[in-house]
C-alpha cells in the first residue's frame, strides 16, 4: 500500500499512479459549533478519520487535501462561511471532472458535514453518468451503520475532537452544552422517516443538538471509524478494480 499526498508530486508522477490508485477527497465546512468547539471542526475530523484509515493496510490511494467548504446556510444565524447548494455540487462536480482528466478511474468523497451530503451524493451520480469511472461517496459517521447524524456540537463531535485536537476543544461553561428543550424538530421528526424543519430552530437550539458537557475523549470511537473507512476502501477497491483497469496495470508494473 501507497498513500502519497496529491499536491506533492509533479504532473508526471500523478500521471503515472492516477490509473491504479483511487483519489480520496475530505470534505467538511466552516460553521458554528456552539460555544465550545471551533468552526472548523467538521473539517478537522474528517481529516482525522481519514488519517487513521490511512495508517491500516489499503490499496494505492492518492489523498487530495480536504474541502474546507461546505453547505451551511442554516448556521449563519450564529456564524458560517457557505457554499450553497448549487455551488458546492459545482465545485465537487468540476473536481471530479479535473481527476478524471489526470487519469483516475476510481474516486472516494469522504464527507465530515451533514448539510454536504445531497450536494454530493448528486455530484457523484452526475459523475459516473458523464464518464466511464467508478465514484463512491460517505459520511464518514455512518459508515458500517447507516443511520440518522450523530449531532451536531454534541456529545459525538465534541468526544471526538478531544481525542484528535484536544487543545481546540473549549472548557465547559454553564449552560453552554447543555440540550435544548424541547429538542430540535430536524434532530427529532415526529414520524420515523419524516424530513421536519422550522424556521429559526438552530438559532432557538443554541447551535447545538444534545449535551456534551461529559464528553470525553474517545480514542476508542476515532480509531473505529478509521477502521471502517478503511474497511470501506478496500470494498470499492475490490468492486471497481477489474473493470476499471487498475488491476491490469498492477499487473503491468509488477
Amino acid at each position: 500500500m501507497t498513500v502519497r499526498q496529491l499536491d506533492e508530486l509533479t504532473w508526471a508522477e500523478l500521471r503515472a499512479v492516477a490509473p491504479a490508485s483511487i483519489a480520496l477527497l475530505p470534505i467538511g465546512s466552516q460553521e458554528q459549533h456552539g460555544a465550545r468547539l471551533p468552526l472548523g471542526a467538521d473539517t478537522l475530523l474528517v481529516r482525522s478519520v481519514v488519517a487513521r484509515a490511512l495508517t491500516e493496510e489499503l490499496p494505492e490511494v492518492v489523498l487530495l487535501p480536504a474541502l474546507p467548504y461546505g453547505l451551511s446556510p442554516h448556521h449563519r444565524f450564529a456564524a458560517a462561511v457557505t457554499l450553497t447548494a448549487s455551488t458546492l455540487q459545482a465545485v465537487l462536480a468540476e473536481v471530479l471532472d479535473s481527476l478524471v482528466d489526470c487519469g483516475f478511474r476510481r474516486l472516494m468523497i469522504v464527507n465530515g458535514h451533514g448539510g454536504n451530503d445531497e450536494p454530493m451524493r448528486l455530484a457523484v451520480k452526475s459523475a459516473a453518468l458523464r464518464h466511464d469511472v467508478a465514484v463512491a461517496a460517505a459520511n464518514y459517521w455512518s459508515l458500517g451503520s447507516p443511520g440518522r447524524s450523530p449531532g451536531h456540537a454534541g456529545r459525538f463531535e465534541t468526544s471526538l475532537l478531544l481525542a484528535a485536537e484536544p487543545a481546540l476543544v473549549r472548557p465547559v461553561t454553564a449552560g453552554a452544552s447543555a440540550s435544548p428543550s424541547p429538542p430540535p424538530l430536524f434532530e427529532h421528526p415526529p414520524y420515523p422517516g419524516l424530513v421536519a424543519e422550522r424556521h429559526g430552530e438552530w438559532a432557538r437550539a443554541g447551535g447545538v443538538t444534545d449535551d456534551a458537557s461529559g464528553a470525553a475523549a474517545d480514542h476508542d470511537l476515532l480509531a473505529g471509524l478509521g477502521a471502517r473507512l478503511a474497511a470501506a476502501i478496500r470494498a470499492f477497491d475490490e468492486a471497481t478494480a477489474a473493470s476499471h483497469g487498475a488491476q491490469h496495470h498492477r499487473e503491468g508494473n509488477s
